[in-house]
């Protein structure tokens, strides 16, 4: 079976969430809770690793007992121990478990008390006030409960996906659609293509020697849950994880018009039409006209230049000012991941990581990296073993001993570490002095007012050892919502004292977003565009970074990590 990393991960948390509820080995249930974080955090599909008959178990936090059901997964679509769990739990029990701050335990502990088996239990116990009144809950709990409730009703009325997930889907039906002798061109349009954070659906578009064939060949995709129409030229599916996906057959004389029809917004392509409407034109899938003559349509490139209008790269289809930057030719000179030369926020086994500082060095520099900054937690993340004074010392010798050994990379000496309640960093100056450079992040008391907070974030700015805000505004996609504070004071904060913006590249903060990349950009910052990896394999996530940041209009003369380390050395020096 074709199925998507996504898949295989929820299956391991799922049954972590059910091994957890049965008062299970935590060791055996964490190996599960890391194995999701592990598939999830893979640049390619288990199902291409599997096919190139590479050994998953070898990838750390598998091992051979969880490949095997991996396998066994891909093969069946079925995991026999998650099968054999859920006969003893109530079907609605694992999706409690999405709702923030209600883990397995007191799940149970409200299935005990009040016979809650589902979310529609859970809301209306909650509506009743009566979880307030069970032990070790609360009024402020049953709130934070409620809230919750209706962030995931939202998401789900939303009918969006983080676009990580998506991504793999996306690939493995193009692979799946290119397996066809028929296929000349495919491309995925839409806010895939726009590389938005989360995507509604997936719009296909292909051109084709014989369309009922690739049509045929589309609907046969095993993937697919349900057929909702099926045309001549057109068909729409919803695969299995959900996911709705149209596809579109075009002339090849009409590719270009319709790539550009289906990738803009809304808003962009109204505001295009007018454009062209004033020149007498007129623009849809099937090309760009003047009365009923077809004046262009065969690539992108030409449908603009018929609008006079420069090329506007797919990022920037938003009507958030590009077409004005079209038409008196200064589009920004986007940065590309090719640009980055290094990348700045890593973790390894000395925190939270999951490999060794070798291992992330070695990775870094197959992916072409110059330089890799090892970025530990400090002291304050106690549940991610951060550092203190002394370990960080040990820490700091342990790069410097690989830094004499390894060749062709540099590894950099840092800290990811924490803006403290006042304003202070968690570590002393002293030690901080002894870094390359200093990523300074908030992981805690995220509720302050927006006066303290921004307060709090100035005042860390104002310490000479502080480099680069860390996941500046603290979201999780679809998960937490960003902490208040005044973004434009911090910025223009920054910039008076040389301190520079993460572009945050996990796939569930992607952090700044888009349109605070744009503000940040006009307001004089720089940004530091990094993965925050945890693993080998998530130093691959520069890519998602780099989308986001294009999303913003990011050029590369603005970010920093686009420097040699000789050049960027001097940025991070503090200014004593």
């Amino acid at each position: 079976m074709d199925v998507s990393n996504a898949e295989v991960a929820q299956a391991f948390e799922d049954i972590a969430i059910l091994l957890e509820l049965e008062n299970a080995n935590p060791f055996r249930i964490r190996a599960y809770q890391n194995a999701a974080r592990v598939i999830n955090g893979l640049s390619q599909p288990v199902t291409d690793l599997l096919a190139k008959a590479v050994d998953l178990s070898e990838y750390r936090g598998i091992g051979k007992d969880l490949s095997k059901k991996i396998m066994g997964y891909v093969k069946t679509g079925h995991i026999p121990l998650l099968d054999e769990l859920s006969k003893h739990h109530p079907k609605g029990i694992i999706e409690l478990a999405r709702i923030e701050n209600l883990g397995p335990k007191r799940i149970q502990i409200l299935h005990d008390k009040l016979g809650i088996t589902s979310l529609k239990d859970l809301k209306s116990s909650a509506e009743k006030g009566q979880i307030k009144k069970v032990k070790g809950f609360g009024e402020k709990t049953e709130k934070k409960i409620l809230k919750a409730i209706k962030e995931l009703t939202a998401i789900r009325k939303e009918s969006r996906v983080p676009l990580h997930l998506v991504d793999q889907i996306a690939r493995q039906l193009v692979l799946y659609l290119k397996k066809s002798k028929e296929v000349r061109q495919v491309e995925v349009a839409g806010s895939y293509r726009r590389r938005k954070e989360t995507v509604g659906d997936l719009d296909i578009l292909v051109t084709c020697n014989n369309s009922k064939n690739i049509i045929d060949h589309f609907v046969a995709y095993e993937n697919v849950k349900n057929i909702i129409s099926k045309g001549s030229t057109r068909s729409s599916v919803v695969l299995r994880d959900g996911l709705h996906v149209d596809l579109r057959v075009l002339k090849e004389e009409s590719f270009g018009s319709g790539l550009y029809y289906f990738t803009g917004s809304k808003a962009h392509n109204i505001e295009v039409r007018k454009i062209a409407k004033k020149m007498g034109l007129k623009i849809n899938e099937y090309g760009v006209f003047k009365g009923s003559k077809k004046i262009a349509g065969v690539n992108e490139e030409e449908v603009f230049k018929a609008i006079h209008l420069d090329y506007i790269p797919p990022e920037l289809r938003e009507n958030r000012g590009e077409i004005k930057a079209a038409s008196e030719h200064c589009l920004p000179n986007l940065i590309t991941v090719t640009d980055l030369r290094g990348d700045l926020h890593a973790h390894t086994t000395a925190t939270d990581g999951k490999n060794t500082i070798l291992e992330m060095a070695e990775k870094a520099r197959e992916l072409g990296h110059n330089y890799l900054a090892i970025t530990d937690h400090s002291q304050h993340v106690h549940v991610a073993n951060g550092l203190d004074v002394e370990r960080l010392k040990k820490h700091i010798k342990d790069i410097d001993r690989i830094n004499e050994k390894i060749s062709g990379i540099k590894i950099l000496k840092g800290i990811e570490v924490d803006i403290l309640e006042d304003g202070s960093l968690d570590l002393p100056n002293s030690i901080l002095a002894e870094l390359d450079i200093r990523i300074c992040s908030i992981h805690y008391k995220l509720k302050m007012n927006k006066k303290d907070m921004t307060e709090r974030i100035i005042r860390a700015m104002d310490n000479p050892y502080f480099n680069i805000l860390g996941h500046p505004t603290g979201r999780l996609i679809f998960k937490r919502a960003p902490y208040e504070f005044d973004l434009e004071k911090v910025v223009k904060a920054a910039v008076e004292r040389g301190k520079f913006f993460e572009i945050n590249c996990r796939p569930d903060r992607l952090d700044l977003s888009a349109e605070h990349c744009q503000m940040v950009q006009e307001l004089g910052a720089k940004f530091a565009i990094s993965t925050d990896a945890h693993s080998t394999m998530e130093l691959n996530f520069l890519n998602f970074g780099t989308d986001q940041a294009r999303r913003g209009w990011v050029e590369k003369k603005n970010v920093i990590n686009s420097l040699m380390w000789k050049e960027l050395r001097k940025l991070l020096s503090p200014n004593l």
